[in-house]
């Protein structure tokens, strides 16, 4: 098994014996992403390359993982799924920016330190 199936297989697991505990939790969570992947006003492929640009911003090792291999079994390309590496990392590059020339420039002009 490779690094990413290990991680995922461990994910299955865990889930499952969180599962034997939180049966009710579980079974909502898996219902309610259940209902969230599937084809709708999105298609489910468009779907998995959104959930990977979030697990990228959030961090998530696993969910990226699974979210990769999700997209091209719904068909993703190695293209469209690279294209949504460089959208998230936009995203959340402008993100970082708009808190700088918005947040830190009030604090700054509040204490009377911003260079004019």
């Amino acid at each position: 098994m490779s690094l990413v199936s290990d991680k995922i297989a461990t994910y299955k697991q865990e889930i499952h014996r969180y599962g034997e505990v939180m049966p009710g939790v579980t079974e909502a969570y898996h219902a309610f992403t259940g209902e969230s992947f599937n084809d709708g006003a999105l298609d489910a492929k468009t779907k998995q390359l959104i959930a990977i640009g979030i697990a990228l911003s959030m961090n998530q090792e696993v969910c990226t993982f699974y979210h990769v291999n999700e997209a091209r079994a719904k068909g993703a390309t190695d293209a469209e799924i690279l294209e949504t590496v460089a959208v998230a990392s936009a995203a959340l590059a402008g993100n970082a920016l708009s808190q700088g020339v918005t947040r830190v420039q009030q604090v700054l002009s509040t204490t009377g330190s911003i260079v004019q």
